[in-house]
């Protein structure tokens, strides 16, 4: 699979569905290329480089924790510094000024509109957010201003299907959405949801196309066995065993332990 370019992304607005999966560890990472999931998305607080390597040929964004990076110097330097180690695109969860920051220095970057999950309090709680005309036209409003600061694209989150898709149609970014409706021009995961590990709240837009809670969970089991034994074989010396060791030629031990003993 070829790793598509920011300019491929926008070029696909309207004509195709892209879908995008957070992932957490290289394993996920891996197997969503090998699917053929176009973009993957994990934060920077992740093994950021493992999944790189493991998914070389996936647009791979990499989210800045919300609040860590607190001025533009901070935040430009940490984004170059993700384009090194991998990245495609930053996603930015903050202000409009720091997000142009980053897209003035021609940096990739990803906004957030609709509902954000770590500002909910603004919205009452954990709901959806823009059913009324007046939230509708503020999730508008904002999408705007993120465009008119640089992204290429904006993750829409848990907003009604009619606004998301009349906000993608009229918005020349690339809207990627998550609870948000077939409208948008990219679907959105978690890989948690997707893969049925989730042990939390499951949310209403998630699909789960797999059950593998229970075999994480053995594997958990087998692994906590294998760690037991191990642990018991260093205490009873059992392990290394001879065939383990690597030799070395007699002549060559005892002239070096002559050094040693002189």
């Amino acid at each position: 699979m070829k790793k598509l370019t920011v300019k491929e992304i926008l070029g696909l607005k309207g004509i195709r569905k892209l879908s995008e999966v957070y992932t957490h560890n290289p394993l996920e990472a891996e197997a969503c290329q090998s699917a053929g999931i176009e973009m993957i998305v994990s934060s920077e607080l992740n093994d950021i480089e493992g999944i790189r390597n493991a998914a070389k040929n996936t647009f791979f964004t990499i989210g800045l924790p919300y609040g860590k990076y607190l001025n533009e110097n901070e935040i430009v330097k940490r984004s170059f510094e993700l384009l090194k180690i991998g990245a495609d695109a930053i996603y930015c969860p903050q202000s409009t000024k720091l997000i142009k920051a980053i897209a003035d220095e021609g940096i990739p970057v990803v906004g957030h509109s609709g509902f954000i999950p770590y500002k909910s309090t603004l919205y009452g709680g954990f709901r959806a957010y823009g059913k009324t005309a007046n939230e509708a036209k503020k999730i508008y409003d904002q999408c705007m201003a993120l465009r008119d600061v640089g992204v290429f694209a904006i993750e829409i989150e848990i907003v009604p299907f009619k606004v998301a898709e009349l906000i993608s149609r009229n918005i020349d970014v690339f809207m990627i959405g998550m609870g948000s409706g077939l409208g948008c021009d990219a679907q959105y995961l978690f890989a948690e949801d997707i893969l049925g590990y989730n042990e939390g709240h499951i949310p209403r837009h998630a699909k789960v196309y797999s059950n593998i809670d229970k075999d994480y969970k053995r594997i958990k089991e087998k692994s906590k066995e294998a760690f037991k034994m191990f642990k018991s074989d260093v205490e009873s010396e059992k392990y290394p065993s001879k065939e383990h060791d690597i030799k070395i030629p007699d002549s060559e031990y005892n002239s070096f332990a002559k050094i040693i003993k002189s």
